[in-house]
């Protein structure tokens, strides 16, 4: 019953967009002391936000909002939009060109983070580069063995597209060859029955003379 309440008020912020603990315990058909817990783990899984507002006289009262990261709980329609789109390209577009494009969006991708890795030693341009990959839903992490860095991709949140187009496993790579303006040599593949996504650096030939790691 809880789960179906807490599920409920969610649709209804959903629906309508704002609303008040009162409004709330109307369509749930629940007590405003209910609504309260509800919204309070809510926000504490940060899926609720919370805003005062004023009308007149009087105290201030809450109006209640979900976040964006609420709104990716309900199913969407992107997967079978963006797989339609690529079978589009595909029958319209030379196999060349349909890599051109997708080399494109890693170069696009590695520009907007250009700046953060520009002049930074090499090992930290890796652990940088590990971070803005968490920030694409890779949740990504970093490993020296022996003379080279391998950076791991714990989840693909392209592995449902992947699946279909391998195509878009090419991204990956390009994005951080590019963004590390160097070589980097695909180790694993989740596609390929792997527990997951790794990217190769090897220390000696990508550093400059005399540049030692810490």
């Amino acid at each position: 019953m809880a789960n179906e309440t807490r599920d409920l008020i969610v649709r209804t912020l959903r629906t309508r967009g704002k609303c008040t603990i009162k409004e709330l315990a109307e369509a749930a058909s629940v007590s405003p002391v209910s609504v309260r817990h509800h919204l309070s783990n809510l926000q504490v899984k940060g899926l609720v936000d919370v805003e005062e507002k004023r009308q007149g006289v009087g105290r201030p009262h809450h109006v209640y909002s979900l976040t964006e990261q609420a709104f990716e709980l309900f199913p969407t329609r992107y997967l079978r939009l963006t797989n339609r789109l690529i079978d589009e390209m595909k029958e319209s577009l030379p196999e060349g060109k349909v890599l051109e494009l997708f080399a494109a969006v890693a170069s696009t991708m590695a520009a907007a983070y250009a700046q953060q890795l520009k002049g930074l030693p090499l090992e930290e341009r890796m652990r940088r580069l590990t971070e803005l990959l968490c920030t694409e839903g890779f949740e990504a992490d970093l490993q020296q063995r022996g003379d080279s860095l391998v950076i791991r991709e714990l989840a693909c949140p392209y592995l449902r597209i992947g699946q279909e187009h391998r195509e878009v496993c090419q991204m990956d790579e390009d994005f951080i060859a590019t963004a590390l303006s160097l070589p980097v040599e695909r180790v694993t593949c989740l596609l390929e029955g792997d527990a997951h996504c790794s990217y190769q650096v090897n220390i000696r030939d990508s550093q400059p003379e005399g540049e030692q790691l810490e």
